[in-house]
């Protein structure tokens, strides 16, 4: 069965309400069809369906692999050079080749060595902002601390970073097609001049890395290499920056969940509650079919193109109780806030470890904020990947003694 309604396609009730909206897409047609960039997507929100969908290699990235085989090494990739050779546009084998030179680098051991640096840049924004007045807690905090870490494992100099979250926004919310690749061209512009730097002045940072490895074993292009940091620096800030923001957000009204941050051990629970409530990434990057087949009972033709929704997926009843409560006690093994299989978010450890971090350092020290801005006042991002608000002003209050 198939459908289609307004409500249920990327517009504003999508970008106020994306929860809502996926639920009643899921209760009615959970397999459909809705507008998407132009043109029509397979929209796909039951976690049962979503779950197979994320491993099945009858769905590709690359959307060439969905032609005949004559066809593909003529046809254009679809999106501009560097994002059309990320990892998230790719498939094995090149998908496997390239992944491979950075798992190292996001290991739960690797990302473990980070933490006293990552509580370490929490103190220090804390530190600055203005306990009496309104602080635009998305802007001062929320993006700034992943982005300074993500910028650091890279190799990013600091005077550079605001102007790639900005950068990074563009790419990831909904925008015309000429800023779209302004703003691709822009960030791929300096971060092939910061390659040819660090040919010259290697560090031992991230991207030093890929270059060494390049020069070595001839495995990675200057095109790879740009790809790679390209999408490095947006996935390493983007995904925390809104889990972050969402998390205050919940946490702020929610008294028993809150508390939990002053207990350890209690706390990573809570993460994992809160990424499958929140589902900082809402929707999978679009696949395509390579050959007709079926998802929950509705025939998917070859090329027709399929976003898999993970915040869907993760508030399913008939895979959790009670989905839309939020509730830390509960098991959220096999949530989907990460996706699953070879595409699994590679940064996993790094933003439990944020997440962690960044909320605890934050009610803790300040155990009285609260938010300022009216529910009616929020402007949220127009994304079909990330739901957050532009902006959120809280009063911190005092902070607390030690």
């Amino acid at each position: 069965m198939t459908g289609s309604t307004q409500e249920d396609s990327f517009t504003e009730h999508f970008w106020r309400d994306p929860h809502g909206a996926l639920a009643r897409t899921r209760e009615t047609y959970p397999v459909r069809e809705v507008d998407f960039e132009g043109g029509r997507t397979w929209l796909v929100t039951r976690y049962a369906d979503v779950r197979a969908g994320l491993a099945d290699e009858r769905l590709a990235k690359d959307w060439r692999s969905s032609l005949p085989a004559e066809e593909r090494a003529s046809a254009s990739p679809g999106l501009p050079a560097p994002m059309s050779h990320m990892l998230t546009s790719l498939d094995p084998p090149e998908h496997t080749r390239l992944r491979s030179l950075v798992t190292q680098a996001f290991t739960a051991r690797r990302i473990a060595e980070l933490r006293s640096r990552v509580e370490a840049v929490a103190e220090e924004l804390l530190a600055d902002l203005p306990e009496e007045e309104p602080v635009d807690l998305v802007a001062r905090y929320a993006i700034t601390l992943p982005m300074v870490v993500i910028s650091e494992l890279l190799g990013v100099p600091e005077i550079d970073r605001d102007e790639f979250a900005r950068l990074s926004t563009i790419l990831i919310d909904e925008c015309p097609e000429p800023e779209l690749l302004r703003a691709s061209t822009q960030m791929a512009t300096y971060l092939e001049g910061l390659v040819a730097a660090k040919r010259v002045e290697p560090d031992d940072a991230l991207l030093s890395g890929l270059i060494t490895a390049s020069d070595e074993d001839d495995r990675l292009s200057d095109l790879e290499i740009v790809a790679m940091a390209m999408l490095l620096l947006m996935a390493g800030h983007e995904t925390t920056a809104v889990f972050i923001t969402n998390s205050v957000r919940a946490l702020v009204v929610d008294d028993s969940a809150r508390q939990r941050l002053g207990s350890p051990e209690s706390v990573p629970p809570l993460i994992e509650e809160l990424l499958r409530w929140l589902s900082p990434a809402l929707n999978a990057s679009v696949r395509f079919a390579t050959q007709d087949l079926e998802i929950g009972g509705v025939e998917i033709s070859r090329g027709a193109s399929v976003m898999l929704s993970t915040g869907a997926a993760n508030r399913d009843p008939a895979r959790f109780e009670e989905p839309d409560v939020l509730d830390p006690d509960r098991n959220t093994a096999g949530h989907l806030a990460f996706g699953y299989g070879i595409h699994r978010c590679l940064g996993a450890a790094l933003v439990r470890l944020e997440g962690e971090v960044a909320l605890a350092a934050l009610f803790n020290r300040f155990p009285g904020l609260r938010i300022v801005s009216e529910p009616a006042e929020l402007t949220f991002r127009r994304s079909v990947h990330v739901h957050a608000p532009r902006t959120l002003h809280v009063l911190l209050g005092p902070r607390a003694v030690d």
